[in-house]
């Protein structure tokens, strides 16, 4: 049986969607290392790796399944904010409107019949919620320490810390 027209269509719009998030973390990654913020660099810097194999997890899907890859141009991304709290807003909205892509992908399985796509997309939906509370811890530290200096260097240095760990890889048993 052929993989279902609709549902390899916003999948393959998920890869794109997935790329477009990498690029954005990449490109804060880079202004937060232009304004001396290392960690908070770093830590967007993880949060691109983690998109990429996304995309990879959703591509090799497809491909599993007999379906068409279809990769798309990225649309351009932005590359400057009003400051470190305006980054992390942009970063926890687009999260949202992720898990919305990927709760329409999901719709789209069920709505077909495809219980294996929405099998293998219950993964990306509790993956999802991590990214949303992950996201929002920073901005409710962010919120909490204002623009003391010292507090801001501090979770800069917690920010340092993270380390990228392929989460689409099943576990070794």
């Amino acid at each position: 049986m052929r993989f279902n027209n609709k549902v390899e269509e916003v999948l393959n719009k998920q890869i794109n969607a997935e790329f477009w998030s990498a690029y954005m973390y990449l490109s804060m990654s880079a202004y937060f290392q232009t304004k001396g913020l290392k960690g908070f660099a770093n830590w967007m810097r993880v949060q691109y790796q983690e998109e990429v194999t996304h995309a990879l997890k959703i591509y090799d899907y497809i491909v599993g399944r007999g379906g068409v890859v279809k990769l798309e141009a990225i649309a351009k991304v932005p590359t400057e904010w009003k400051g470190i709290k305006d980054a992390f807003k942009e970063t926890y909205n687009h999260e949202c409107k992720v898990t919305d892509m990927i709760h329409n992908c999901y719709e789209t399985a069920l709505n077909e019949r495809d219980h294996a796509t929405s099998n293998m997309l219950q993964w990306f939906i509790n993956e999802q919620a991590e990214e949303e509370q992950n996201v929002q811890a920073i901005l409710d530290q962010l919120s909490l320490i204002g623009e003391d200096g010292q507090a801001i260097y501090l979770l800069d240095k917690e920010l340092a810390t993270r380390v990228f760990v392929d989460s689409t890889q099943a576990a070794a048993v």
